[in-house]
């Protein structure tokens, strides 16, 4: 993970700073109240920030947020970085309003860089409480002219990765040099920088650490989350917040579940009756412009945004309009006859309007989106509700197919396979991957309908699911979802009944952070000869039990556990990074991401203190 990172793309930080010396004693009374905030400090001790008091012979006291900066194996980065780390263990004095940023040419990265540092210095003043000392130095950002490429469109193949060096060079600067191929590695390098800037509450100081070498790079190259806004509508300002949550952590696909059947909030200019007849309200609704500033959005923070348009199953409100046979057993009831929840809602494969409306959505969404990977859905079709249209067998008929489950699974096939062209057609015909669910496609009897060349499968079925060994046996990239660790809307009260979700118990950020993609494959049976077969994970957010109010707090931090699971495939368990996620989970809080308390704040001022 080394000098390979350091081609095309070159950032220089220069930090003109007055020194401190975290080792040597400092002239100060100790007991004096204007020097010290606090009559505790830390010191490292066993990998652990230790507290003591105050004393004589500690006179160059350590705040907690400094101890952390040097003390254990990766001091208190998140996640990880995978490559070769080296941190020393003096930080110097910062002021945030004297940072400035300057490139020799301007192109998409640069203009996308400086927004960044712009970021940057928003999240430092964040840090700031009253009374803090306005003294320091700046920071000058220059970005090289050394751009051979500055395509800036994330794809599977995008180079992430990224070293960054911080020395201390002449006349008592710092030069931090921040080397990339891509806009995306140095905006990741920018997230780290920004994790090495603290507020030392002792002194009342913003730091940056002086010394480090990190060359750092993502093990998978998907990481995302999944959000659902259909069950529940969820606010612009929301989704903005989970993207940012999302490049603090290094994830960076948005799975966006933007309809489903219980809503059409997605704005469609082809057909906007669905969004008509389909949003709950005319004020939860997606326009063009709410998609436009996520989807810029997404890029300013490395984040793609992935639209999911889930079909045949899951579609219901806003398609009432359509006639021509498109829609089958839209709530249906008794409902569990037909669906998983209700409403129910099928689209009829044997409908030639349903393949103009769909070519009309994908031209939207290509419009909005521009996707270099497509979710198709396809997961949870019901037998018995295509069974309850007499056009559709009636068509299967006339094909010369029967009416058994195989022949409905010819017409799924079916279906899938006009979906797909469709989407082409939209896609100027580029054909780019499709994700599908598992699903009756990706049993033994029907696997050989997909084609692994083409097909994604987003696994969300447990880790010892025998589908598992099937995909990779058969050569399918995969992407983890299992709900046994990633689902994280389980662990609440049942919303058809009494009782709990039909998911529980909670997902806790234990559970997440130990589901590792490799040891799965692994317990598969397989070798890490198929390893590259494994694209990633996702957690999901499904919103039936979830809105804007709560959106935060369901999702982090236990996503930024798999961001650390995801970007470094850490062969230690949990239990080795409690002391960083605690104090990452104070760094989203600070940037306005109402994250989940994990334990009482006297645990990460008293390390090792709240274990068994």
């Amino acid at each position: 993970m080394a000098s390979g990172f350091i081609e095309r793309f070159s950032v220089s930080v220069f930090v003109v700073a007055v020194l401190l010396i975290c080792n040597n004693a400092v002239n100060a009374d100790v007991n004096d109240d204007n020097q010290f905030s606090s009559p505790w400090c830390y010191k490292c001790d066993g990998g652990r920030c230790k507290k003591t008091e105050i004393s004589p012979q500690n006179s160059a006291p350590l705040s907690l947020e400094v101890c952390q900066l040097f003390c254990g194996e990766v001091g208190a980065l998140w996640p990880r970085p995978t490559g070769h780390l080296s941190l020393g263990n003096f930080v110097v004095q910062l002021n945030p309003d004297d940072i400035e940023f300057h490139a020799a040419i301007s192109t998409p990265s640069s203009v996308l860089l400086e927004k960044n540092i712009e970021i940057l210095k928003k999240n430092i003043k964040n840090l700031v409480s009253t009374g803090t000392k306005t003294g320091g130095s700046g920071v000058l950002i220059h970005l090289g002219p050394r751009i051979s490429s500055d395509n800036v469109k994330l794809t599977l193949q995008t180079n992430e990765s990224y070293v960054l060096q911080i020395s201390e060079i002449a006349d008592g600067r710092l030069n931090a040099s921040i080397d990339a191929e891509t806009f995306f590695g140095a905006r990741h390098a920018l997230e780290t920088l920004s994790q090495l800037i603290i507020y030392n509450d002792l002194r009342s100081e913003i730091q940056i650490m002086r010394d480090a070498y990190i060359a750092d790079g993502p093990v998978y190259p998907y990481r995302g989350i999944l959000l659902d806004t259909s069950r529940n509508f969820v606010d612009k300002e929301t989704i903005l917040r989970t993207i940012r949550g999302m490049a603090m952590n290094k994830l960076n696909t948005f799975h966006w579940h933007i309809t489903d059947s219980h809503s059409f909030p997605y704005k469609s200019r082809t057909f906007p009756q669905l969004t008509k007849y389909g949003a709950y309200t005319s004020k939860q609704v997606y326009s063009h412009d709410d998609v436009k500033e996520i989807v810029e959005y997404g890029l300013l923070n490395g984040v793609r945004v992935l639209p999911e348009f889930d079909a045949p199953a899951h579609v219901g409100e806003g398609w009432q309009w359509v006639g021509d046979n498109a829609l089958i057993c839209f709530n249906a009831q008794p409902w569990e006859n037909y669906c998983v929840e209700p409403p129910c809602g099928q689209l009829n494969p044997a409908s030639e309007r349903v393949y103009k409306i769909l070519k009309g959505i994908y031209d939207d969404m290509v419009a909005d989106f521009h996707p270099d990977i497509f979710h198709m859905g396809g997961d949870e079709v019901n037998i018995k509700c295509w069974n309850t249209s007499d056009h559709l067998k009636d068509w299967m008929k006339s094909k010369g197919w029967g009416l058994s489950e195989a022949d409905y699974f010819k017409a799924w096939e079916y279906f899938q396979s006009k979906a797909e062209e469709e989407f082409t057609s939209a896609n100027g015909g580029d054909q780019v991957p499709v994700i599908l669910w598992t699903s009756g496609l990706t049993t033994e009897a029907n696997i050989g309908l997909l084609k692994p060349e083409k097909h994604i499968i987003q696994i969300w079925t447990t880790k010892d699911d025998p589908t598992i060994a099937r995909l990779i046996k058969n050569n399918f990239k995969v992407i983890f979802s299992n709900f046994d660790a990633l689902y994280l809307d389980c662990g609440f009260s049942a919303w058809v009944g009494k009782g709990n979700n039909w998911c529980s118990p909670y997902k806790g950020w234990q559970d997440v952070y130990d589901n590792s993609p490799i040891a799965i494959l692994q317990s598969q049976g397989f070798g890490r000869e198929k390893k590259d077969l494994i694209l990633g994970g996702e957690a999901t957010l499904w919103s039936e039990q979830a809105d804007t109010s709560v959106i935060d707090s369901r999702l982090w931090p236990r996503a930024a556990a798999l961001g650390e699971r995801l970007w470094a495939e850490p062969e230690s368990s949990w239990i080795h990074a409690e002391h960083r996620i605690l104090r990452h989970r104070e760094r989203m809080v600070n940037n306005g991401i109402h994250a989940d308390s994990l334990q009482p704040q006297w645990c990460m001022q008293n390390q090792g203190y709240c274990n068994f």
